[in-house]
């Protein structure tokens, strides 16, 4: 295994003939999942310059804002890990050092790679947890992966882990980028809802969150995005039980504060155990939403593993969904969905 630099940063890259997928040594960010035909990779690359998180510190760099979400902005790209935490940290948590939505994108890793399969190790010791994700590629466009999350506590622990998958041009473009999810609910955050959800938005600026319950009915969820210009369709696949909730967040060009300068087009498709970003302690007092836990529990000195897929590949339309075959763990075409595609209120 030989590190490359990637967007000035470390990073450990494995590929096949279809595709290529990289992955920062710090913060273990999924950085690109590039299609080699189109050379389009769908994964969000901020417009600001990415430093490595270990280098970051709020004196020396004014220029990614100056609080518990900083640390984190400076290194973000692409698909990033929230754990223990999704959201912000508490005021008390903030001055102990926590960032936002955790350590994990922050923290460095061990990376090894070979062949078609790299396997990134990191430790936790805030949150006093051990995680590992291992990444496969399965042929197809087909990216597997399975993560496993280690109580190093001797007490029971309540977490958030969510998926902070985010696309972003060329990829996504205002007014033509399309998007699929089959829910059972929605809500939005108190602050705002994103714009509609199957057609990326043309407003000049715009944001908002919603948060989107799996459909109970089936034992897959999933999300797909397509570019009508690069003929790509692009999504992920999981296991309903593992991630129930789909957080639905979108930044076009309208935060000003720094970083984001009102130059970031984003959305983010977040699949995990929590309905909403919000903190530790919000997270527990609610509890629930719509009758499905917002956090997961991980036993004293125990193990859980949780499994999913990403997907790209070269469609001529969004008139294609994806299945999850739960024992032979393959992602194959379904029957082009009609109506029924579109989440329910």
């Amino acid at each position: 295994m030989a590190e490359i630099q990637y967007c000035n940063r470390r990073a450990v890259a494995i590929e096949d003939d279809a595709i290529r997928v990289t992955v920062l040594v710090e913060g273990g960010h999924v950085a690109e999942i590039l299609d080699k035909k189109t050379g389009v990779n769908p994964l969000w690359t901020p417009p600001w310059p990415s430093i490595e998180p270990s280098t970051y510190s709020h004196a020396r760099h004014p220029e990614y804002g100056d609080d518990a979400e900083s640390k984190l902005l400076a290194g973000i790209m692409g698909h990033n890990l929230c754990m223990d935490i999704f959201g912000g940290a508490s005021e008390e948590e903030a001055a102990a050092g926590l960032t936002c939505h955790g350590e994990a994108s922050v923290v460095p890793y061990e990376i090894q790679a070979s062949g078609a399969d790299l396997t990134a190790r990191a430790v936790l010791p805030q949150a006093q947890l051990r995680f590992e994700r291992h990444l496969r590629l399965a042929g197809a466009g087909v990216v597997r992966f399975t993560e496993t999350v280690e109580n190093l506590a001797a007490t029971d622990r309540p977490v958030g882990w969510t998926q902070h998958v985010t696309v972003g041009p060329p990829f996504l473009e205002k007014g033509r980028t399309q998007f699929r999810t089959l829910s059972a609910r929605s809500e939005p955050l108190e602050s705002g809802g994103a714009e509609e959800f199957e057609l990326f938005t043309s407003a000049p600026a715009s944001g908002g969150f919603t948060t989107h319950l799996m459909d109970p009915a089936r034992e897959q969820a999933f999300f797909t995005t397509f570019s009508p210009t690069h003929k790509l369709l692009f999504g992920y696949v999981w296991k309903r039980s593992d991630f129930p909730w789909l957080g639905v967040w979108e930044e076009n060009c309208g935060r000003k504060r720094t970083p984001w300068n009102g130059r970031a087009l984003t959305r983010g498709l977040e699949f995990g155990v929590s309905p909403f970003p919000e903190t530790r302690r919000r997270m527990i007092e609610r509890g629930s939403l719509f009758g499905v836990p917002g956090f997961r529990w991980i036993p004293a000195r125990s193990r859980v593993t949780a499994g999913y897929c990403a997907f790209i590949r070269p469609a001529g339309s969004i008139a294609e969904e994806v299945a999850w075959d739960g024992a032979s763990e393959v992602i194959a075409p379904s029957t082009p969905p009609g109506p029924h595609s579109r989440r329910k209120e």
